[in-house]
C-alpha cells in the first residue's frame, strides 16, 4: 500500500472525535461506542478531544449509560484556536472527526492540520461557503500528503447524495432522468426542535450570501455535466406534489450544491475515484455502481402536509432574508432563536424525548424520457416519472451521527480501495458502499413508483 510520507505510522488511535462534548457531538460518540472492539468492527482506539475535560468526561459517561465509561476510551484537551493542538490530534490518529461548529468560524484550523500532516478528516457541516473554499485552498496539499478530507457526511448532504443516486439508478436504459427534486418532510409526535448551532450556521451563511456569490464569480468555472432534455421550469413558490400529498417551498441548502460537485467530479472520473491500492472486487464493484448513476438537474424543497406549515417555513425564511444582512439583524436573530424560528431551534436544544420520536422523509421525485433519442426532440417534455423515498430516524442528533460514522467505518475498513487524498464530497468517495451500511443501520431506501406519463410532466 502506498503510504504518504507525511502520516507517522501506526497512529495510536483508529479516530479521534474533536469537539466531542458539544450537541451534536455527544450523540456522535454515543454512535461510535457501539462500533469500538466489536468483533466485526474496524474501530479498536477511540479518543474524545475538546477543551474541557470535565465535559469530556461527562460526556463519555453518558454515551456509555447505562454501561460504565470503557476504560481504554482517551481524553485528549485540543482548541481549534490553538493549532499546535491540531497538529498533535493529527499525529496521534489516522482519522479525525470534527463536530465543532460554525464551520466557517472553527473549521479551517482542524482542516489545515490535517492536510498538511496527511490525517484523514470527516464533519458534519452544511455549509456550502466553508466546503468551497476549503477545496480551493486545500485540496492539492491533501492529494500530496494522503489526506482524505470529506465534509458533509451528516443529514447535510448523506442522504441527499445517496438518495438522488438511488433514484438515478432506476432509470434503466434507454430511459434518461432530467430532473430530481428532493421533498424533505419532518415529522414526529412531539415538537420538532433543532440544534443551535444549525441555525447559527444558518444566519451566518444568509448573511454572507452576496460575499460567496462572489468568490464563486472569481473561481475559473468548471464544466457541467451533459443532461438529456431542456431545462426544468420553475414552478410556483408554493407546489403541491399530489403523488406524496406534500406542499413544499424551495429550500436553499448544501445538498444542491454537494450533488452537483458529486456530478462534476463524476464527469471528470466516469469510473469513479480509484483507490491508492484497490482489490480487483472492488474496482469492478466502484466500476459497475458509476456506471449506473446517471447525472440530472437537482433541487430540494422542504415540505408540509399542511399550508399553515408552509407558512411557517417561509416566515423563517423572511425573518433570515431580511435580519441575516446585517449585523443588528444577525444580533437579534442569534439572541432569540426560539421567536424567529416560531420555536423550531432554541439554544438548550432538543430533550432526549423530542430526538426519540422525530424522523423523516426524503421524497425523491424524478422526471426524465423512456427513451433517450426522445430528450434530443424539439419541445421535449418528459414522459416518465421514478419515486424513490429515503427514510430514518431524527435528522441532527440520530441520522447525522449514524451516517458520519459508517463513513468513518469505511474509511478504516477501506482505506486501499479509497483515493489517496484529496477534498472531495462524501457521494464520490463511499458511494458504492454507503448505501448498504445505511440500510443495516436504520435508513431505509425504497423505489415507490415507475410512472409513464399522458400530460406534460410538473417541475
Amino acid at each position: 500500500m502506498e503510504t504518504s510520507q507525511f502520516q507517522i505510522p501506526n497512529p495510536p488511535y483508529d479516530i479521534i472525535i474533536l469537539g466531542a462534548s458539544g450537541f451534536t457531538g455527544k450523540y456522535v460518540v454515543r454512535e461510535a461506542l457501539k462500533f469500538l472492539n466489536t468483533p466485526s468492527s474496524p474501530l479498536k482506539t477511540l479518543a474524545l478531544a475538546g477543551r474541557s475535560h470535565e465535559k469530556l468526561t461527562k460526556t463519555l459517561q453518558w454515551a456509555a449509560h447505562p454501561s460504565s465509561p470503557p476504560p481504554d476510551v482517551s481524553i485528549i484537551i485540543a482548541d481549534t484556536t490553538d493549532p499546535p493542538s491540531l497538529v498533535s490530534l493529527c499525529n496521534q490518529t489516522k482519522l479525525l472527526l470534527n463536530c465543532v461548529g460554525p464551520y466557517r468560524i472553527h473549521g479551517e484550523p482542524v482542516v489545515a492540520a490535517c492536510a498538511s500532516s496527511g490525517c484523514d478528516y470527516l464533519d458534519i457541516t452544511g455549509e456550502p461557503e466553508f466546503m468551497e473554499k476549503m477545496e480551493a485552498k486545500y485540496h492539492e496539499k491533501a492529494v500530496e500528503t494522503g489526506s482524505l478530507i470529506v465534509s458533509a457526511c451528516g443529514f447535510d448532504s448523506i442522504p441527499a447524495e445517496m438518495g438522488v443516486m438511488f433514484n438515478t439508478r432506476q432509470w434503466v436504459a434507454p430511459a434518461v432522468p432530467n430532473h430530481v427534486t428532493a421533498y424533505v418532510s419532518l415529522e414526529s409526535d412531539k415538537k420538532i426542535v433543532g440544534n443551535f448551532a444549525t441555525y447559527e450556521s444558518a444566519v451566518l451563511g444568509v448573511g454572507s450570501m452576496d460575499t460567496l456569490q462572489e468568490w464563486r464569480r472569481s473561481r475559473p468555472r468548471k464544466p457541467r455535466p451533459v443532461i438529456p432534455g431542456p431545462p426544468p421550469p420553475k414552478g410556483p413558490i408554493i407546489e403541491y406534489q399530489e403523488k406524496i400529498g406534500l406542499r413544499a417551498v424551495k429550500l436553499p441548502s448544501a445538498d444542491a450544491v454537494v450533488v452537483r460537485r458529486t456530478l462534476v467530479t463524476l464527469m471528470e472520473n466516469p469510473c469513479g475515484l480509484p483507490g491508492i491500492n484497490e482489490s480487483p472486487e472492488h474496482i469492478e464493484k466502484r466500476e459497475a455502481y458509476w456506471s449506473s448513476v446517471k447525472p440530472a438537474h437537482f433541487g430540494v424543497k422542504i415540505a408540509s402536509k399542511s399550508l399553515l406549515g408552509i407558512y411557517r417555513i417561509i416566515g423563517v425564511g423572511v425573518f433570515l432574508g431580511l435580519l441575516s444582512r446585517i449585523s443588528f439583524g444577525r444580533w437579534l436573530l442569534l439572541k432569540f432563536p426560539s421567536f424567529f424560528s416560531f420555536g423550531w431551534f432554541r439554544k438548550t436544544g432538543p430533550s432526549e424525548e423530542e430526538v426519540s420520536s422525530a424522523s423523516f422523509k426524503m421524497w425523491f421525485v424524478g422526471y426524465g424520457f423512456s427513451d433517450s433519442n426522445l430528450a434530443s426532440e424539439r419541445n421535449s417534455k418528459p414522459d416518465m416519472q421514478i419515486i424513490t423515498r429515503v427514510m430514518g430516524p431524527e435528522i441532527g442528533y440520530v441520522t447525522t451521527p449514524i451516517s458520519l460514522i459508517q463513513c468513518a467505518l469505511i474509511v478504516l475498513s477501506q482505506r486501499e480501495n479509497l483515493p489517496k487524498g484529496g477534498v472531495y464530497t462524501p457521494g464520490i468517495v463511499f458511494g458504492p458502499d454507503l448505501q448498504e451500511r445505511l440500510q443495516e443501520n436504520g435508513v431505509s431506501f425504497d423505489l415507490v413508483s415507475k410512472t409513464a406519463l399522458r400530460g406534460p410532466a410538473a417541475a
